[in-house]
């Protein structure tokens, strides 16, 4: 770590803004938030060239840097979230996948501590009350359906952390689990589901608000059999997460959902595991061993995709450059929208007075050089 920034006025770059973009703008960090003016002896800080953005958020990731927050220790667990936070990260959500439910709440007690230290902002319960027709990597044996008591002792177990639960919500139980959860404030993600059309419609008016990885995991688009995508792509109660990796999904999917959810109803996200920020080799996403080749994690047996190793300072880049979506809509996507959904956009997810200081750097090619996190440099972009 380079350091606290106790008093640092970031000027001269593009700074992304909640209205806008200022073109020769400052950010003025004191101690760990942003402030509205500059103390007198502030170091001033030369981004000319640069952009600044928030610090991205993110919602759905199961591990990187060779660790795991499905299965890893509390040292593991922290290993795999400063890896994320180098690549712009700086809040993030951890997924756990399908597992026995006595495995389920002990990881649920490992992983909240790690939430009331403010480590993590959260956990997403991604599995076991999903459908074995769209399993994906989750392992057959230990799926079962989504019981509302059985999601409540999960809550439970989390201790007041849970943030996000995925659930095929066609199944017995699912719409009252849907209920359930709203309720306590806990978002219901459709996934891993094989709904129909209807039975879409049917969990978004129960309370469901969040579709786990739009496209993957469910039938596809059909003209006569709509099923879940249009549902959840209509409905402005919805938002959508996308992977946005280059694998998971074809540019034309991708554009298409901006088109019609809108830049306020997507959220970016890595669906990461163990081997994002690590490489490619052998690795275990719960019960299931994944081989990762070409930065392409897929099962062994089965040979489905088994998660991403992609990071968001990836993902936004592409997003830039590549599917040419404007970067202000970028930033809404993996920040704003997500700090929204998990509750915290009073602290994160825009450049903001009286905001945490988590911010990104990127180059005029969108390439990151820098990251802070609650004023402290993870990465200083005067060092890299």
């Amino acid at each position: 770590m380079a350091g606290r920034a106790d008093s640092t006025v970031l000027a001269g770059a593009r700074v992304v803004l909640p209205t806008g973009t200022v073109e020769d703008g400052r950010v003025v960090v004191e101690g760990t938030r942003i402030v509205g003016g500059a103390a007198e002896g502030a170091r001033t800080l030369d981004l000319s060239g640069h952009w600044v953005v928030p610090g991205f958020v993110d919602m759905h990731n199961h591990g990187g840097g060779g660790a795991s927050f499905t299965s890893g220790t509390v040292d593991e667990v922290l290993t795999g979230i400063r890896t994320h936070r180098e690549h712009g990260t700086t809040t993030l959500v951890a997924s756990t996948v399908t597992g026995e439910m006595d495995f389920l709440t002990q990881r649920a007690a490992v992983l909240s501590e790690l939430v009331e230290q403010g480590d993590l902002a959260g956990i997403h319960f991604e599995g076991p009350f999903i459908s074995p027709c769209r399993k994906g990597a989750h392992s057959e044996d230990l799926l079962r359906h989504p019981d509302p008591a059985e999601v409540r002792k999960l809550m439970d177990a989390a201790r007041g952390t849970a943030k996000m639960f995925t659930l095929a919500t066609e199944l017995p139980g699912g719409i009252e689990s849907v209920r359930l959860l709203a309720e306590h404030g806990v978002i219901a993600a459709i996934g891993h589901t094989d709904a129909t059309y209807e039975q879409t419609v049917e969990a978004i008016d129960a309370g469901a608000t969040v579709a786990t990885h739009l496209y993957n995991a469910m039938p596809g688009l059909g003209h006569r059999a709509p099923g879940p995508i249009a549902a959840l792509l209509e409905d402005e109660r919805v938002t959508v997460e996308l992977i946005n990796d280059g694998t998971h999904l074809h540019p034309a999917a991708l554009e298409l959902a901006y088109h019609h959810a809108g830049a306020h109803r997507v959220a970016l996200i890595t669906d990461a595991m163990d081997a994002a920020g690590f490489g490619d080799g052998r690795y275990q996403l719960g019960p299931l061993a994944v081989e990762v080749k070409d930065g392409v994690a897929r099962l062994v047996e089965g040979n489905s995709i088994a998660g991403s190793t992609l990071t968001l300072d990836t993902a936004f880049h592409r997003a830039v450059t590549i599917d040419r979506i404007p970067v202000g809509d970028v930033v809404r996507s993996i920040s704003a929208n997500p700090a929204r959904l998990l509750g915290v956009y009073d602290r994160v997810g825009s450049l903001e007075p009286g905001k945490d200081a988590d911010l990104v750097v990127l180059d005029a090619e969108f390439t990151l050089k820098g990251v802070m996190r609650k004023g402290e440099w993870i990465i200083d972009p005067q060092i890299g």
